[in-house]
């Protein structure tokens, strides 16, 4: 009998032991699937609200705290929050199993556990809303390292070039010293928990060590020594995982506010598509347009009422960005509408819109690829029609071959052929509104030339906004839009604005020393 004894109970610590093996192995499997998905729902959503953000948001959300959600803040999601939450889940078993021994073998000991328990929740009640508040700060405060460092990466022909070097330098530091001492306060609160933890600890060990010698007289089935050692560390492990969670989900609640922030319009839109051939002829009207840049600011364009017939050459001075931006919808309107070619623009699609107007903008945009991919990243022209608009573009006798390699804002090329690239994008498409945002500001006066030449032949069937920066580029379009104030001021041909010496075309063109 005492054998068969044996064997059973060895039987029944085996599977015990199996089971505990499966039960952990299935809750680390299931901890692991499931960590990669809240790690992929919280990532998507971010990603795909930071790709649809307005342009507002970068301009006031510096790159490095955006680097900082992305990198720093999605890294303790996939690492740091698993573990912490394994850790604590085995924790609060382990606590519970030890508990209800202890309640089972020495009901005495429940003394020590309650104003144990007490002073850990007073522990954890000042500690834990310290922590998340030194975790926040520690996060916005490496911010300024990554934006930093990125901008010094990118101007760092610039600063050796004026000899700031020292300077930057410093600043870096600077940056380094406030983002360590948040990391040195944070440090300084998880040890003064540990203190605080050692300390009850020490005083738990004290009774432990009275309730086992009590525990020969008493007849306890378990040693109460045993499971008072036991139970102060499990315990001082929980509180430990139970503020690293706290901590870590500070990640979370980072990611989520980003993940929640206003996109831009419908990129398409089913039900208001315009004809595939839209727009046909390059027709625009403004009818009362009013906009602006954020709800609690001024309005930048007020009440503006103009009609571009199809093909002609507008030139604009004044307030010119911001018709460019509500042209392209990356601001919206707060009344009144653009209409191009019986379709007003507020109503379809980004992606119907931006793709059918062409823009050649003040800086350039040039990815680290190839020419061909410049030109045309989605593969629709053959290399005969990128050749035909490079040669249109005076750009045949600089490169050999289309895979001829562009870095990264085209910094191996010069400022007039990233301009030329550009020219030769829009001669590609050929579309029936261009845009010109102050396209020759930075290039010499022969490049300016070719592409107002360039320009002028080869979309004379096209609708053309010149937003201008010398007004000799514009002096022989049809007509002159002049803001002031966010308003119209001024819409006639040049010859009947210089004509007149009260306009105030007629006082810009005497600053530039076109006319006297």
């Amino acid at each position: 009998m005492k054998q068969l004894s044996l064997g059973i109970r060895l039987g029944i610590y085996v599977a015990l032991g199996f089971t505990e093996g499966l039960c952990f192995f299935g809750a680390v499997v299931f901890l692991v699937i499931s960590g990669l998905r809240a790690s992929e729902n919280l990532h998507a959503p971010l990603l795909h609200r930071l790709l649809r953000s307005s342009m507002s948001f970068f301009d006031t959300t510096p790159i490095g705290r955006i680097l900082n959600r992305l990198g720093k803040d999605i890294d303790v999601i996939d690492q740091s929050l698993p573990i912490s939450f394994r850790y604590f889940v085995y924790c609060i078993e382990n606590v519970t199993t030890i508990l209800i021994i202890i309640i089972i073998s020495t009901p005495a000991f429940v003394v020590t556990i309650i104003p144990l328990a007490l002073f850990y929740y007073f522990c954890l009640h000042f500690y834990l809303p310290t922590s998340r508040q030194m975790k926040r700060l520690e996060s916005i405060n490496r911010s300024p390292i990554y934006q930093h460092f990125e901008k010094t990466v990118r101007g760092l022909m610039y600063i050796r070039a004026f000899e700031k070097v020292q300077e930057f330098c410093k600043l870096m530091e600077t940056h380094i010293d406030c983002f360590m001492r948040c990391k040195y306060s944070n440090i300084l609160s998880n040890r003064w928990l540990a203190v605080r933890l050692e300390f009850v600890g020490n005083c738990v060990v004290l009774c432990a060590a009275l309730f086992a010698v009590l525990s020969q007289h008493w007849g306890a089935a378990v040693s109460a020594g045993i499971a008072g050692l036991s139970i102060t560390e499990a315990l001082n492990f929980a509180v430990r995982y139970i503020s690293e969670l706290e901590m870590n989900i500070v990640a979370v609640e980072r990611i989520k506010e980003y993940a929640e922030t206003a996109t831009e319009a419908e990129w398409r839109v089913d039900h208001f598509k315009p004809e595939k051939d839209w727009p046909s002829k390059g027709q625009i009207l403004l009818k009362n347009y009013s906009t602006q840049y954020n709800p609690n600011l001024d309005l930048v364009l007020r009440q503006l009422n103009a009609f571009i017939a199809p093909a002609e050459k507008i030139g604009v001075v004044g307030r010119k960005s911001s018709l460019t931006l509500a042209l392209f919808r990356i601001i919206e309107p707060v009344q009144g509408a653009i209409i191009i070619d019986g379709v007003d623009i507020s109503l379809i699609g980004l992606h119907d819109l931006r793709s059918n107007l062409t823009i050649i903008p003040q800086d350039p945009v040039l990815f680290s690829e190839t020419l061909r991919f410049n030109l045309d990243p989605s593969q629709v022209y053959s290399d005969q029609e990128i050749w035909a608009s490079l040669e249109l573009a005076h750009l045949k006798t600089f490169v050999s071959s289309l895979q001829y390699w562009i870095s990264e804002g085209g910094e191996n090329i010069s400022v007039g052929q990233r301009q030329l690239i550009c020219l030769t994008r829009a001669l590609l498409r050929k579309s029936k509104v261009l845009v010109l945002d102050e396209a020759t500001a930075a290039v010499d006066l022969a490049t300016d030339l070719l592409i107002q030449e360039t320009v002028r032949r080869e979309f004379h069937g096209s609708t053309v906004l010149t937003i201008a920066h010398r007004l000799n580029t514009i002096i022989d379009y049809d007509r002159i839009i002049v803001l002031e104030n966010g308003s119209i001021r001024e819409f006639d041909s040049p010859q009947n604005l210089l004509a007149s010496r009260s306009s105030i075309f007629f006082s810009m063109a005497c600053d530039a020393q076109i006319v006297s």
